[in-house]
This record gives structure tokens, C-alpha cells and sequence, in this order.
């Protein structure tokens, strides 16, 4: 016969010895072996589509609609660039994102003396209306939505995309898409700034009341915390200060007189995508409660979608590295999956070269193929949030929305946004935290794989894309050719028009419209706003 078996009784074996002396999120947030009920805030048991939103805006998520696949782009000319939308177009990418040129950005012509070296480097070079032409050239502007990555002269550049539908009989409330117009985050973040803060933040307001009454299906600003996440924050104050610059513009805009049902349900919001899985989703899951709650409860909004917070997500430039450049296909993959269980409505890829140079065709079009294998895939979106009701992810959820509430409180005792920004508060805080990050990297706290550990010494063989030498000299011909027969005295005519009107306290958007349609350039157009109001001098440099 078969010896006894003793019956089953369960014992706590004891913890083995643990990794790492401490464990935290990317951003310092002490993380616990385990959760429990006991960890989650019970308050809230909100359904995805109901207010506070933590869970989407949508009751049905990507079960109806998927989000659009919007990959960045923009290089050289506006030929090459228009021929990166149309392929990207044609492999399936839902919504196009433009990127411009270093001397577009701030908002210098191609011929300027501060431009040189600069030609179509980072983005697609801009100089008039004669370019955006040719940019959208053979794009159905009432079809396809447009996100235009422009900060200082936002207003210009819209207004040359707005003259190019109507040059082809498209109204302008049938055009949908969004300028990233955030302004507040250059003086904190990207430095792309021009104008002192005041009239910048006039001009931000402009657009979003000219957009309101004239522009329906339109975005006139993505509030942008990508930026700010780029530049070293930690999730924490990439959510607090992003939100703190909403807030900031709300308040502009009711200072205004607008309606706070009428512009609200068009602000938009931009959100970075870093390294730590769960943290970033708790991020955007925290970032829809906080702004529905203020913008109900604090701002009285009563239209709910005046409560929504809409974002579009791009994955961590940051996090990519130049060397072992495959790796980044992983990385991407992994913040776009994090997206993805957050519910954004719009996202950006990152092509693997991009630690090296703009993206090449074959980069681009992988990281298209990343979303596509996300969203088709793995299953992931055939239920709403699907991580929701996870004891780590809710406590996380909690914790950056409180850790944001003391930024808040920071923030507002100083004398809110605008004084914290003149003050160098929020860059100062950006830089003491990118220093605590790269002091863990150093003493490889955090390992980055293929720089910090598992290091090879084999020579990158990928095609990296080349600007083409003959670009700027084939763009300068044409500003030349623009500027020669273009009616001149109609160009002066408006400039003046300008000047008034950056003179005065009237809506800054019909000048523009008005000397853009004659072709005046962008630096010419800048340099008289420059003019009126001077440039903006950090005091933290």
C-alpha cells in the first residue's frame, strides 16, 4: 500500500532577501509589496463616461471609436514634409502633426542671420502662406484633422493654415485640428518663448476666443506637460504644473468675458509618456478627475463637456537612447500601451532613431505599426479601462492627485501661475528634480539597458534620414520669388494694421488673417509684434 500522505496545511514561507534596498516609482513615490482593499479610496466608484472621469470620458472607450493615430513629422521643406503626410496617410495613420523648423519655432524667416545652420532640421521650415501651401497641398483640410506643434507665433501659423482652407473654398468652421499655442510652458520648459508673458498670454487668448466664435471643430490650445516632463520633471509636477497652466488660461479667458461653457469644451491637453508603467497611467487617470472636479465645482461649468479633460499623449523622448537604438522599439511600445490603458484620445509613437535624428521613413513607419498592433491585437481595447479596480493603480491614482493639490496650495499662496513663472519657482523645481533623476541613473538606482548595464560595443546599422542639402536653397528661391511678386504695398498696408492692433486691446487674430493673405512673412509679422512689445528677458539665466 501507498505510505500516508499528510494532509495539506498552508504556512507563511518567509520573504526572501529583496532586490533593491528601497522601491519607488520614477518619481520618488515609496511603493509597497503589496495593495489591499484597505490601500484603495472607496469614494469614488465612478463608471467610465460619468463624472469625475477617472475611468474616460467615454462610456464605450475604444470599444466605438479608436484614438487617432497622429504621428509627428515635419523636415526640411514643405515638399519633402508633404510627402511624409501623404505616406503616413496612405499606411494608415488616422490624423496628421506637424513639426517646424527651429527658426519657424521662434519665429525668425529662413533668411534670417539667427536661422543659419537651422534650415529644416527638427521640422518643416515656414516662412509665408506660399510655403502652407504647399505643406497641405493635395490634403482634404475638412477631412483630416491637423495638430500644428507651435508655441510663440501660433497665432501666424494658424491663421496661414486657416487662409490656405479658404483659398480652396473650405470654411473655417469646417477645419478641425489643434495649435499647441501653450505659452505659459515655454517660460518654464521648452524656452521658445518671445514676448513677455503678458502679451503672450493676450495672444493665447485671442485664438481661443476667435476659435470659440468662428472655429468650432477646433482646438485652439494643447496645454502641454510633455514639455515639462522632457525638461526633467517627475510625474507628479509634469500633472501639477500642466493643470496650474489650465487653470491660468480658464481664469485669462473668463477675465476676458468669454462664457466658460462656450470656450472650455475646446481646450486640450498634451501629456509625456515616461518610463514607469503604472505611474503613467495613474498620471492621466488623475489628471481627468482633477480637471473635472475644478472646472464643475471651482469654475461653475455646467456643460459636461466643459468637464472633460481630451488629451493627446506622445511617448518619452527623453527616455531614448542613441545607443542599442533598437531597445527604443520596446520602450515605445510599453508607453504606448500605458497610453492606451489610460485613455487618451490621440497619441504619437516615437521612432527608434530619433536619439539619433528625425525619425526615417522605415522608424516612422514602424512606430505607426506599434499603435496598429495595439489597437488590433492584443485585446486591450475591447473593454473600458481595464486596469481599473486594481488596488496598486487606484492608491497610485490618489497619490499623485494629492501630491498635485500641495503644488496647487504652493503655487497659489506665491501668487498663482503667472508670479511662480516670473519668479523662476516651477523651473527651479523642474531642475532640482532632473538632478535627483540623473543621480540615481549615475549610481545605477535606475538601470537604463544598454548605456548603464548590458553595454555592447557594436556599430549602429540603421538608416538615419539626411536632410537634403538642396532644400534650403530651393526654399529661400521661393521666399524670394514670394516676396518680388507679392503686392508690396498691400504688405505694408497690413503690417500697419497689425501694429494698431498690438497697440490697442481688439482681437489680434483678424490683422493677422489680413497680412498673412497678402503674403507678409512670419519674421516680418513677428518683428512688428517684437516692435510693440519687446522680448522677454529670464531672470533665472
Amino acid at each position: 500500500m501507498p505510505d500516508r500522505v499528510e494532509p495539506y496545511t498552508e504556512k507563511r514561507r518567509p520573504s526572501l532577501p529583496e532586490r533593491k534596498r528601497r522601491f519607488t516609482t520614477v518619481s520618488g513615490i515609496p511603493v509597497d509589496r503589496t495593495y489591499t482593499d484597505k490601500h484603495v479610496n472607496k469614494r469614488d466608484r465612478s463608471e467610465p463616461g460619468e463624472f469625475p472621469f477617472v475611468r474616460g470620458v467615454h462610456p464605450s472607450g475604444y470599444r466605438s471609436r479608436l484614438w487617432t493615430m497622429r504621428m509627428f513629422a515635419g523636415f526640411g521643406t514643405a515638399e519633402d514634409t508633404n510627402q511624409r503626410f501623404k505616406y503616413l496617410l496612405e499606411q494608415g495613420q488616422t490624423g496628421l502633426s506637424c513639426a517646424f523648423d527651429m527658426p519657424t519655432l521662434y519665429g525668425y524667416d529662413t533668411d534670417h542671420p539667427m536661422a543659419q545652420g537651422e534650415f529644416g532640421r527638427c521640422g518643416v521650415a515656414v516662412s509665408s502662406l506660399a510655403d502652407m501651401e504647399i505643406l497641405f497641398d493635395g490634403i482634404p483640410l475638412d477631412q483630416v484633422t491637423t495638430s500644428m506643434t507651435i508655441n510663440a507665433p501660433a497665432a501666424i501659423i494658424w491663421a496661414m493654415y486657416i487662409a490656405v482652407a479658404e483659398g480652396r473654398g473650405i470654411p473655417p468652421e469646417a477645419l478641425g485640428g489643434t495649435i499647441q499655442n501653450d505659452i505659459i510652458k515655454e517660460y518654464t520648459a521648452q524656452n521658445e518663448y518671445i514676448f513677455p508673458l503678458d502679451p503672450s498670454m493676450r495672444l493665447v487668448i485671442d485664438t481661443i476666443e476667435y476659435a470659440t466664435a468662428h472655429l468650432p471643430r477646433w482646438n485652439p490650445i494643447s496645454i502641454s506637460g510633455y514639455h515639462i516632463r522632457e525638461a526633467g520633471s517627475n510625474a507628479v509636477q509634469e500633472l501639477a504644473f500642466t493643470l496650474a497652466d489650465g487653470f491660468e488660461y480658464v481664469e485669462s479667458c473668463l477675465a476676458r468675458g468669454l462664457d466658460i461653457d462656450d470656450f472650455a469644451p475646446r481646450l486640450s491637453f498634451f501629456f509625456n509618456v515616461h518610463q514607469d508603467f503604472f505611474e503613467e497611467i495613474a498620471k492621466i487617470r488623475a489628471a481627468r478627475r482633477i480637471w473635472a472636479r475644478e472646472m464643475k465645482e471651482r469654475y461653475g461649468a455646467k456643460q459636461e463637456r466643459s468637464w472633460w479633460l481630451r488629451t493627446h499623449a506622445q511617448t518619452a523622448g527623453v527616455t531614448l537612447t542613441s545607443q542599442q537604438p533598437e531597445n527604443n522599439i520596446v520602450r515605445v511600445t510599453l508607453q504606448a500601451l500605458a497610453a492606451v490603458l489610460s485613455g487618451v484620445q490621440s497619441l504619437h509613437t516615437n521612432g527608434m532613431d530619433e536619439a539619433l535624428a528625425l525619425p526615417s521613413e522605415e522608424a516612422a513607419l514602424m512606430a505607426l505599426r506599434t499603435q496598429q498592433i495595439i489597437a488590433h491585437e492584443p485585446g486591450v481595447t475591447d473593454t473600458v479601462d481595464p486596469l481599473g479596480g486594481s488596488h496598486y493603480l487606484e492608491w497610485l491614482t490618489d497619490q499623485l492627485e494629492e501630491q498635485a493639490y500641495e503644488y496647487f496650495r504652493r503655487i497659489e499662496d506665491m501668487g498663482g501661475v503667472r508670479k511662480a513663472v516670473e519668479d523662476g519657482f516651477l523651473v527651479g523645481e523642474i531642475a532640482d528634480e532632473a538632478e535627483r533623476f540623473q543621480h540615481e541613473l549615475d549610481n545605477k538606482e535606475r538601470i537604463t539597458v544598454g548605456v548603464t548595464e548590458y553595454v555592447t560595443d557594436e556599430e549602429i546599422k540603421i538608416p538615419l534620414l539626411e536632410i537634403d542639402a538642396d532644400g534650403e536653397r530651393h526654399h529661400l528661391q521661393r521666399l524670394n520669388r514670394t516676396r518680388a511678386e507679392r503686392d508690396n504695398q498691400k504688405v505694408s498696408e497690413a503690417l500697419d494694421k497689425l501694429r494698431q492692433a498690438a497697440k490697442g486691446d481688439d482681437n489680434m487674430m483678424p490683422s493677422i488673417l489680413n497680412a498673412v493673405k497678402t503674403y507678409a512673412t512670419l519674421g516680418e509679422m513677428m518683428q512688428v509684434l517684437k516692435d510693440e512689445w519687446g522680448e522677454f528677458q529670464a531672470s533665472w539665466f
